[in-house]
Protein backbone atom coordinates (compact mmCIF):
# COMPACT_ATOMS: atom_id res chain seq x y z
CA UNK A 1 0.00 0.00 0.00
CA UNK A 2 1.00 3.14 -0.97
CA UNK A 3 1.54 5.49 1.73
CA UNK A 4 1.77 9.33 1.81
CA UNK A 5 2.97 12.25 4.01
CA UNK A 6 1.17 15.27 3.37
CA UNK A 7 1.57 18.89 4.62
CA UNK A 8 -1.18 21.84 4.43
CA UNK A 9 -3.93 19.96 3.75
CA UNK A 10 -5.95 22.63 5.15
CA UNK A 11 -4.75 25.43 2.94
CA UNK A 12 -6.26 26.07 -0.55
CA UNK A 13 -3.41 24.12 -2.72
CA UNK A 14 -3.19 21.34 -0.05
CA UNK A 15 -6.89 20.25 0.15
CA UNK A 16 -7.62 20.22 -3.13
CA UNK A 17 -5.11 17.98 -4.06
CA UNK A 18 -5.86 15.71 -0.89
CA UNK A 19 -9.37 15.68 -2.14
CA UNK A 20 -8.04 14.75 -5.65
CA UNK A 21 -5.59 12.31 -4.70
CA UNK A 22 -8.37 10.87 -2.34
CA UNK A 23 -11.26 10.33 -4.83
CA UNK A 24 -8.77 9.05 -7.37
CA UNK A 25 -7.13 6.42 -4.92
CA UNK A 26 -9.07 5.72 -1.63
CA UNK A 27 -6.35 2.60 -0.88
CA UNK A 28 -4.12 5.11 -0.14
CA UNK A 29 -2.94 5.51 3.10
CA UNK A 30 -2.00 9.13 3.66
CA UNK A 31 -0.86 11.12 6.82
CA UNK A 32 -1.57 14.62 7.02
CA UNK A 33 0.11 16.73 9.28
CA UNK A 34 -2.31 19.78 10.74
CA UNK A 35 -1.79 22.71 13.39
CA UNK A 36 -4.27 21.41 16.08
CA UNK A 37 -7.65 19.79 16.66
CA UNK A 38 -9.91 22.37 15.40
CA UNK A 39 -8.21 22.14 12.01
CA UNK A 40 -7.89 18.23 12.39
CA UNK A 41 -11.21 18.07 12.97
CA UNK A 42 -12.17 19.51 9.26
CA UNK A 43 -10.17 17.38 7.88
CA UNK A 44 -11.36 14.36 9.73
CA UNK A 45 -14.92 15.47 8.81
CA UNK A 46 -14.66 14.96 5.16
CA UNK A 47 -11.78 12.29 5.28
CA UNK A 48 -12.24 10.11 7.95
CA UNK A 49 -9.45 7.57 7.14
CA UNK A 50 -6.42 9.66 6.88
CA UNK A 51 -4.14 9.56 10.15
CA UNK A 52 -3.79 13.14 11.68
CA UNK A 53 -0.38 13.87 13.55
CA UNK A 54 -0.21 17.37 15.20
CA UNK A 55 2.34 20.21 14.91
CA UNK A 56 3.60 22.44 12.69
CA UNK A 57 6.27 23.16 9.98
CA UNK A 58 8.28 24.15 13.23
CA UNK A 59 8.00 20.59 14.42
CA UNK A 60 11.32 19.27 12.71
CA UNK A 61 11.27 15.74 14.51
CA UNK A 62 7.86 14.81 13.90
CA UNK A 63 8.28 15.73 10.20
CA UNK A 64 11.45 13.79 10.07
CA UNK A 65 9.80 11.30 11.54
CA UNK A 66 6.44 10.98 9.30
CA UNK A 67 8.97 11.31 6.53
CA UNK A 68 11.18 8.15 7.11
CA UNK A 69 7.51 6.11 7.29
CA UNK A 70 6.24 7.20 3.52
CA UNK A 71 7.22 6.10 0.40
CA UNK A 72 6.20 9.92 -1.22
CA UNK A 73 6.38 13.48 0.93
CA UNK A 74 3.58 15.96 -0.47
CA UNK A 75 4.65 18.93 1.04
CA UNK A 76 1.80 21.77 0.01
CA UNK A 77 2.50 24.08 2.61
CA UNK A 78 4.83 27.15 2.93
CA UNK A 79 7.16 27.54 0.10
CA UNK A 80 9.59 29.28 1.97
CA UNK A 81 10.23 26.98 5.34
CA UNK A 82 13.51 25.70 5.51
CA UNK A 83 13.45 24.07 8.07
CA UNK A 84 10.53 22.08 6.98
CA UNK A 85 11.83 21.02 3.93
CA UNK A 86 15.47 19.80 5.43
CA UNK A 87 13.10 17.76 7.84
CA UNK A 88 11.50 15.92 5.37
CA UNK A 89 14.61 15.29 3.34
CA UNK A 90 16.12 14.08 6.91
CA UNK A 91 13.95 11.53 7.47
CA UNK A 92 13.55 10.63 3.62
CA UNK A 93 17.10 10.15 3.54
CA UNK A 94 16.71 7.60 6.27
CA UNK A 95 14.84 5.03 4.80
CA UNK A 96 16.78 1.60 3.16
CA UNK A 97 14.42 2.42 -0.29
CA UNK A 98 14.15 5.03 -2.59
CA UNK A 99 11.40 7.52 -1.70
CA UNK A 100 10.17 10.77 -3.32
CA UNK A 101 9.38 14.29 -2.17
CA UNK A 102 7.26 16.74 -4.19
CA UNK A 103 7.49 20.05 -2.90
CA UNK A 104 5.50 23.00 -3.86
CA UNK A 105 7.19 26.26 -5.18
CA UNK A 106 5.51 29.15 -7.48
CA UNK A 107 6.38 31.48 -10.04
CA UNK A 108 6.75 34.42 -7.46
CA UNK A 109 10.16 32.80 -8.38
CA UNK A 110 10.65 34.81 -11.67
CA UNK A 111 9.63 38.42 -10.00
CA UNK A 112 13.36 39.23 -9.58
CA UNK A 113 13.29 41.61 -12.93
CA UNK A 114 10.68 43.52 -11.77
CA UNK A 115 12.05 44.23 -8.01
CA UNK A 116 15.56 44.72 -9.85
CA UNK A 117 13.64 48.10 -11.52
CA UNK A 118 11.04 48.54 -9.33
CA UNK A 119 10.09 51.74 -10.98
CA UNK A 120 8.46 49.59 -13.46
CA UNK A 121 5.72 47.95 -11.74
CA UNK A 122 2.54 47.92 -13.80
CA UNK A 123 4.72 47.62 -16.88
CA UNK A 124 4.77 44.55 -18.86
CA UNK A 125 9.10 43.95 -19.19
CA UNK A 126 9.65 42.13 -22.25
CA UNK A 127 8.87 39.67 -24.23
CA UNK A 128 10.92 36.69 -21.94
CA UNK A 129 8.92 33.16 -21.20
CA UNK A 130 10.35 30.84 -19.19
CA UNK A 131 9.66 27.13 -20.00
CA UNK A 132 10.49 24.02 -18.00
CA UNK A 133 11.75 21.59 -20.23
CA UNK A 134 14.49 23.31 -22.79
CA UNK A 135 14.93 26.22 -20.80
CA UNK A 136 15.03 24.41 -16.75
CA UNK A 137 18.45 24.80 -16.16
CA UNK A 138 17.51 28.19 -16.34
CA UNK A 139 14.84 28.00 -13.61
CA UNK A 140 16.91 25.68 -11.71
CA UNK A 141 20.01 28.60 -11.77
CA UNK A 142 17.59 31.33 -10.75
CA UNK A 143 19.34 34.43 -9.01
CA UNK A 144 19.56 33.44 -4.80
CA UNK A 145 17.43 36.69 -3.83
CA UNK A 146 14.84 35.31 -5.90
CA UNK A 147 11.69 34.25 -4.21
CA UNK A 148 11.16 30.91 -3.12
CA UNK A 149 14.80 30.42 -3.96
CA UNK A 150 16.25 29.29 -0.40
CA UNK A 151 13.69 26.42 -0.48
CA UNK A 152 13.78 25.36 -3.70
CA UNK A 153 18.01 25.04 -3.80
CA UNK A 154 17.31 22.72 -0.70
CA UNK A 155 15.27 20.48 -2.54
CA UNK A 156 17.35 20.73 -5.90
CA UNK A 157 20.25 19.84 -3.84
CA UNK A 158 18.65 16.93 -2.79
CA UNK A 159 17.87 15.53 -5.53
CA UNK A 160 20.81 15.78 -7.01
CA UNK A 161 23.24 14.46 -4.33
CA UNK A 162 21.23 12.08 -2.83
CA UNK A 163 19.20 11.05 -6.32
CA UNK A 164 19.38 7.61 -5.73
CA UNK A 165 17.58 7.76 -2.09
CA UNK A 166 15.12 11.24 -2.40
CA UNK A 167 13.74 11.23 -5.83
CA UNK A 168 12.51 15.22 -6.29
CA UNK A 169 9.98 16.77 -7.95
CA UNK A 170 9.29 20.46 -7.82
CA UNK A 171 5.56 21.80 -8.96
CA UNK A 172 5.98 25.58 -9.17
CA UNK A 173 1.96 27.06 -10.38
CA UNK A 174 1.27 31.03 -11.25
CA UNK A 175 -1.83 32.60 -10.29
CA UNK A 176 -4.58 29.76 -9.29
CA UNK A 177 -8.34 30.44 -9.32
CA UNK A 178 -11.30 28.67 -8.97
CA UNK A 179 -12.93 27.75 -5.57
CA UNK A 180 -10.68 24.98 -3.61
CA UNK A 181 -12.28 21.70 -2.74
CA UNK A 182 -10.18 21.40 0.08
CA UNK A 183 -11.76 20.84 4.16
CA UNK A 184 -10.77 24.35 4.80
CA UNK A 185 -9.43 27.24 3.25
CA UNK A 186 -11.24 27.10 -0.49
CA UNK A 187 -10.57 30.82 -1.51
CA UNK A 188 -7.05 31.60 -3.53
CA UNK A 189 -4.97 35.04 -3.23
CA UNK A 190 -4.30 37.05 -6.03
CA UNK A 191 -7.96 37.66 -7.65
CA UNK A 192 -9.81 37.71 -5.03
CA UNK A 193 -8.67 40.38 -2.84
CA UNK A 194 -8.57 41.96 -6.59
CA UNK A 195 -12.40 41.47 -6.73
CA UNK A 196 -12.73 42.17 -2.63
CA UNK A 197 -10.46 45.55 -3.17
CA UNK A 198 -13.15 46.40 -5.88
CA UNK A 199 -16.14 45.43 -4.00
CA UNK A 200 -14.83 47.57 -0.39
CA UNK A 201 -13.77 50.96 -2.39
CA UNK A 202 -16.54 50.90 -4.48
CA UNK A 203 -14.31 51.03 -7.71
CA UNK A 204 -11.98 48.35 -9.50
CA UNK A 205 -8.30 49.24 -9.53
CA UNK A 206 -4.99 48.12 -11.25
CA UNK A 207 -1.70 49.26 -10.46
CA UNK A 208 -0.09 51.91 -12.54
CA UNK A 209 -0.58 50.77 -16.25
CA UNK A 210 -1.92 47.53 -15.38
CA UNK A 211 0.21 46.00 -18.10
CA UNK A 212 1.58 43.03 -16.53
CA UNK A 213 2.01 39.47 -17.20
CA UNK A 214 0.81 36.46 -15.24
CA UNK A 215 0.27 32.62 -15.51
CA UNK A 216 -2.83 31.59 -14.11
CA UNK A 217 -4.00 27.61 -13.79
CA UNK A 218 -7.51 26.22 -12.08
CA UNK A 219 -6.80 24.85 -8.99
CA UNK A 220 -8.58 21.36 -9.97
CA UNK A 221 -6.08 21.44 -13.10
CA UNK A 222 -3.41 22.21 -10.62
CA UNK A 223 -4.42 19.04 -8.31
CA UNK A 224 -4.89 17.26 -11.29
CA UNK A 225 -0.85 17.38 -11.91
CA UNK A 226 -0.08 16.56 -8.53
CA UNK A 227 -2.12 13.41 -8.78
CA UNK A 228 -0.13 12.39 -11.35
CA UNK A 229 3.12 12.52 -10.24
CA UNK A 230 1.93 10.94 -7.07
CA UNK A 231 0.53 8.27 -9.36
CA UNK A 232 4.05 8.01 -11.23
CA UNK A 233 5.59 8.14 -7.69
CA UNK A 234 3.80 5.30 -6.28
CA UNK A 235 4.44 3.33 -9.80
CA UNK A 236 8.24 3.64 -8.85
CA UNK A 237 8.49 6.89 -11.31
CA UNK A 238 7.50 5.55 -14.10
CA UNK A 239 4.32 4.82 -15.78
CA UNK A 240 3.27 2.44 -18.60
CA UNK A 241 1.85 5.01 -20.95
CA UNK A 242 5.30 6.44 -20.97
CA UNK A 243 7.55 3.36 -19.94
CA UNK A 244 10.70 5.43 -21.82
CA UNK A 245 9.80 8.65 -21.03
CA UNK A 246 8.86 8.69 -17.01
CA UNK A 247 8.09 11.63 -15.05
CA UNK A 248 11.32 13.62 -14.07
CA UNK A 249 12.85 13.82 -10.94
CA UNK A 250 15.87 15.59 -9.28
CA UNK A 251 18.08 17.90 -10.91
CA UNK A 252 15.15 18.85 -14.00
CA UNK A 253 12.43 17.58 -11.54
CA UNK A 254 10.75 21.17 -12.25
CA UNK A 255 7.07 21.74 -13.58
CA UNK A 256 5.22 24.82 -13.94
CA UNK A 257 1.49 24.44 -14.19
CA UNK A 258 -0.31 27.14 -16.42
CA UNK A 259 -3.71 27.20 -18.47
CA UNK A 260 -2.26 30.41 -20.55
CA UNK A 261 -1.31 33.84 -18.92
CA UNK A 262 -3.49 37.08 -17.93
CA UNK A 263 -3.18 41.13 -17.83
CA UNK A 264 -3.84 42.45 -14.54
CA UNK A 265 -5.49 45.49 -16.06
CA UNK A 266 -7.56 42.87 -17.79
CA UNK A 267 -8.60 41.27 -14.86
CA UNK A 268 -9.12 44.40 -13.19
CA UNK A 269 -11.98 45.09 -15.88
CA UNK A 270 -13.21 42.16 -16.06
CA UNK A 271 -13.78 42.53 -12.45
CA UNK A 272 -15.49 45.62 -12.74
CA UNK A 273 -17.46 44.79 -15.62
CA UNK A 274 -18.84 41.57 -13.58
CA UNK A 275 -19.36 43.65 -10.36
CA UNK A 276 -21.21 46.79 -12.25
CA UNK A 277 -23.45 43.75 -13.69
CA UNK A 278 -24.17 42.25 -10.55
CA UNK A 279 -24.88 45.95 -9.17
CA UNK A 280 -22.16 45.46 -6.42
CA UNK A 281 -20.14 49.02 -7.94
CA UNK A 282 -21.56 52.40 -9.42
CA UNK A 283 -19.15 52.43 -12.26
CA UNK A 284 -17.12 49.49 -14.43
CA UNK A 285 -14.54 52.38 -14.87
CA UNK A 286 -11.26 51.12 -13.87
CA UNK A 287 -8.76 53.37 -11.41
CA UNK A 288 -4.79 53.22 -12.04
CA UNK A 289 -3.56 53.48 -7.85
CA UNK A 290 0.69 53.65 -7.30
CA UNK A 291 2.04 50.38 -5.60
CA UNK A 292 2.20 52.51 -2.28
CA UNK A 293 -1.50 53.01 -2.40
CA UNK A 294 -1.90 49.16 -3.51
CA UNK A 295 -0.55 47.75 -0.44
CA UNK A 296 -3.46 49.71 1.26
CA UNK A 297 -5.58 47.11 -0.07
CA UNK A 298 -4.05 43.51 0.44
CA UNK A 299 -2.47 41.65 3.02
CA UNK A 300 -0.43 40.08 0.61
CA UNK A 301 2.00 41.46 -1.09
CA UNK A 302 0.86 44.39 -4.52
CA UNK A 303 4.05 42.43 -6.80
CA UNK A 304 0.92 40.04 -6.80
CA UNK A 305 -0.61 42.36 -9.59
CA UNK A 306 2.09 44.55 -10.46
CA UNK A 307 5.13 42.25 -11.52
CA UNK A 308 5.29 40.27 -14.65
CA UNK A 309 5.94 35.94 -13.99
CA UNK A 310 5.39 34.26 -17.71
CA UNK A 311 6.31 31.05 -18.22
CA UNK A 312 5.50 27.43 -19.98
CA UNK A 313 3.91 24.53 -18.63
CA UNK A 314 6.25 22.27 -21.22
CA UNK A 315 7.11 19.62 -18.77
CA UNK A 316 3.78 18.35 -17.47
CA UNK A 317 1.96 18.11 -21.00
CA UNK A 318 5.04 16.20 -22.72
CA UNK A 319 6.11 14.23 -20.13
CA UNK A 320 2.69 13.52 -18.41
CA UNK A 321 0.66 14.19 -20.95
CA UNK A 322 -1.32 16.54 -18.41
CA UNK A 323 -4.00 18.63 -19.92
CA UNK A 324 -5.75 21.38 -18.44
CA UNK A 325 -9.57 20.82 -18.65
CA UNK A 326 -11.39 23.45 -16.24
CA UNK A 327 -12.82 26.53 -16.92
CA UNK A 328 -10.37 29.49 -17.67
CA UNK A 329 -9.87 32.62 -15.80
CA UNK A 330 -12.63 34.89 -17.35
CA UNK A 331 -15.31 32.48 -16.97
CA UNK A 332 -14.97 32.23 -13.27
CA UNK A 333 -14.81 35.85 -12.55
CA UNK A 334 -18.61 36.03 -11.81
CA UNK A 335 -18.30 33.47 -9.31
CA UNK A 336 -14.95 35.09 -7.64
CA UNK A 337 -16.72 38.57 -7.47
CA UNK A 338 -20.10 36.77 -5.84
CA UNK A 339 -17.75 35.03 -3.58
CA UNK A 340 -16.20 38.14 -2.75
CA UNK A 341 -19.36 39.57 -2.19
CA UNK A 342 -20.68 37.27 0.50
CA UNK A 343 -17.56 38.20 2.15
CA UNK A 344 -17.39 41.85 2.39
CA UNK A 345 -21.31 42.40 2.57
CA UNK A 346 -21.92 44.21 6.07
CA UNK A 347 -24.45 42.46 8.29
CA UNK A 348 -28.04 43.54 8.18
CA UNK A 349 -29.43 46.93 9.91
CA UNK A 350 -32.34 45.90 12.96
CA UNK A 351 -34.07 47.90 10.29
CA UNK A 352 -33.60 45.98 7.15
CA UNK A 353 -34.57 42.89 9.22
CA UNK A 354 -38.15 44.61 10.36
CA UNK A 355 -38.25 45.35 6.70
CA UNK A 356 -38.05 41.85 5.71
CA UNK A 357 -34.86 43.14 3.41
CA UNK A 358 -32.44 40.42 5.17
Amino acid sequence: MTKIFVTGVTGYIGGDVLYEITQAHPDYEITALVRNSDKGAKVAKVNPSIRLVYGDLDSSDLITAEAQKADIVLHCANADHPGAAEAIIKGLSAQDKPAFFIHTSGTGILLYDDFERVHSFGEKLGEKVFDDLEGVGEVTSLPDASAHREVDKIVLEAGTTHADQIKTAIVCPPTIYGIGRGPDNQRSQQVPELASTALKTGQAIQVNKGQTYWGHIHVHDLSALYLKLVEEAAAGGSTAEWPNKPATWGAEGYYFCENGEHIWGEVSQWIADEAHKLGLIKTNEVRSVTPEEAKNFTEFNQALWSSNSRARAVRPREVLKWQPKAPGLQETIRETVEAEAKAVKPAPTHAEIAAGDA
